[in-house]
């Protein structure tokens, strides 16, 4: 049989085990067909019918295997009213026993072990077996527990073996597991190593920029070729700062992040797209903003759009039936962000708000700025974050 047909007859049990005692039928008809007709204690028919009879419940051990035993218990009736030999039924008791014992815990394995063979031994004690293969009901008694001891032997110790093998593979899915993350993190900290190295020649590139350009400023009036030379030394090296740049962030981007993450990030004229789409989910939201507007660095834009973002998101999953404010002032010195809501609230414990807090709490820590977050007085739940705007100073002389 090839592989394929083992794999298909393990998935299907009952198929496999009708065709165990369909076997276990045809090796009883050989033996009857290459038996002496005078040696014949039944017809051929009777004794199809009668190994059909003892195999049956064979189909049943895996499926349903009390319901199999009682079956094979209930045949031993059948020779003490008939006069029929044993036959297929000795096998199938010790297929029932192998199976139990392979399957099953010790104490069910012995338990159904005994509903089998218990009854066998009072049948040869009462009903013992007469004719050309009369032998004393001791014997018969002893031979079937021998059987019967084998039969669970060579269960329990099938057992034994699948457990093992079953171990053994869970250990080697455990060590594949880590090793595949000693080799994830051996990837992460070459990478980490490769990016402080980077970050320092690129720090060395821009504080070379800075050098040459103020040389350049200095040298603008009185040497205009000079400054020009310089100049084009600042933009060589500014092309290469971009270019470790990228393999920086090369570097830094893991595997996982899609190549979405290229799209320009959002900032500070998203946030009014942002309370649209958030007062379309069910969340009404009002945007205030206080002050004259200044230039802020795009990474600053971008730290403020993502904490309200993360507030409104929290906001809109936590606070239930509620109202919500983003107000954004300016003040010149700094970028003041404040989202409030006057729902009930995130409960303690709730999992995704513990996260996002520490989330806001780095990208204004970032900017050196003040995030503070917590339940308002009267209800609901306030996030103020306070963040300095560099002013460009003047220029020196």
């Amino acid at each position: 049989m090839t592989e394929r047909g083992w794999v298909l007859l393990r998935r299907r049990p009952l198929a496999a085990d009708a065709l165990l005692a369909a076997a276990l039928v045809a090796m009883e008809l050989v033996f009857a067909l290459i038996t002496p007709r005078e040696l014949w204690s039944r017809s051929l028919p009777v004794t199809v019918a009668w190994s059909v009879a003892c195999a049956a419940p064979l189909v049943l051990r895996r499926v349903a295997p009390w319901p199999a035993i009682g079956a094979a218990v209930a045949t031993l009736g059948l020779p003490a009213v008939t006069g029929l030999g044993a036959g297929v039924q000795g096998l199938t008791f010790a297929v029932l026993t192998f199976t139990v014992a392979a399957r099953w815990p010790a104490r069910r394995a012995v338990a159904a072990a005994a509903v089998l063979w218990v009854p066998v031994a009072v049948a040869n004690v009462v009903a013992p077996v007469d004719g050309l293969l009369a032998v004393s009901p001791t014997l018969l008694v002893l031979n079937n527990l021998l059987v019967g001891l084998l039969s669970y032997a060579v269960g329990r110790v099938v057992q034994a073996r699948q457990a093992a093998n079953r171990a053994l593979r869970e250990r080697a899915r455990v060590a594949e597991e880590r090793q595949r993350a000693l080799a994830e993190q051996a990837v992460a900290d070459e990478r980490r190593r490769i990016a402080r190295e980077l970050h320092d020649v690129v720090a060395h590139h821009v504080s070379v920029m800075g050098v040459l350009a103020t040389g350049a400023r200095r040298v603008l009036r009185r040497d205009p070729d000079a400054a020009d030379e310089v100049i084009g030394t600042i933009e060589e090296t500014g092309r290469a700062t971009l270019r470790e740049l990228r393999r920086l962030l090369d570097v830094l981007r893991t595997d996982a992040e899609p190549d979405a993450d290229l799209a320009p990030q959002p900032g500070l004229g998203g946030i009014e797209t942002l309370t649209e789409q958030v007062r379309e989910a069910g969340l009404p939201v009002t945007l205030r903003v206080d002050g004259d507007p200044v230039v802020v660095e795009e990474g600053v834009a971008l730290a403020i759009y993502r904490i309200v973002q993360e507030a409104l998101t929290n906001a809109l999953k936590h606070a239930g039936a509620a109202t919500a404010e983003v107000r954004i002032g300016y003040d010149g010195a700094a970028v003041v962000v404040e989202v409030t809501d006057d729902g009930r609230g995130p409960v303690p414990g709730s999992p995704g708000v513990g996260h996002g807090l520490v989330g806001m709490r780095e990208r204004v820590g970032l900017y050196g700025g003040v995030l503070q977050a917590g339940a308002r007085t009267g209800g609901g739940f306030r996030v103020h974050a306070r963040i300095p705007v560099e002013q460009p100073g003047p220029v020196p002389a």
